[in-house]
């Protein structure tokens, strides 16, 4: 029960993480779309200068993005009462998956494939690309892997701190 409570708390932090973000300043999140839309975003004059200080801005998020998420995530495994590497990475990567599955499905081909809120001024004639199902896919495919590594750091970290 509480792995369902956790699930549910995750998905709604990061809903309102990432729709933040994205109603805020989608150039702020411009490496999360498809590369058709980059391109043209690139081309027009007026994120000209503001897209390679993203792309770099953007790797560095992700990367503490990932080290926040091992931190977290392995405590919420620690106090739901995990203690061995097995179970702390199976908690994990259920979580992980979870909120993977739902970013995929609701906000990803629920919301940004047809919400015309996520479109970048100058690119709303992309209607294609935007809806492309299979870009969110192969990145539903990537957290996948992604949530894999993190659940092993995780329950490393929780090894790690059970020795000391």
């Amino acid at each position: 029960m509480i792995i369902l409570i956790e699930c549910v708390v995750c998905c709604a932090l990061f809903t309102i993480l990432a729709l933040r973000a994205i109603y805020k300043d989608p150039i702020s999140v411009i490496m999360s779309y498809p590369p058709a839309i980059i391109k043209r975003v690139e081309e027009l004059p007026q994120y000209k200068d503001t897209i390679k200080r993203r792309e770099k801005a953007h790797v560095c998020k992700k990367l503490i993005s990932i080290v926040v998420f091992v931190v977290a995530l392995a405590a919420f495994a620690y106090f739901s009462g995990c203690r061995t590497f097995g179970t702390v990475f199976r908690h994990v990567f259920i979580l992980f998956f979870v909120v993977n599955f739902y970013d995929f499905l609701v906000l990803d081909w629920g919301h940004f494939c047809h919400s015309k809120k996520v479109r970048i001024p100058g690119t709303e004639d992309m209607v294609k690309e935007y809806e492309d199902p299979w870009f969110h896919l192969r990145g539903a495919c990537k957290g996948i892997v992604l949530g894999g590594i993190v659940a092993l750091l995780s329950a490393g970290l929780i090894q790690l701190m059970l020795i000391f």
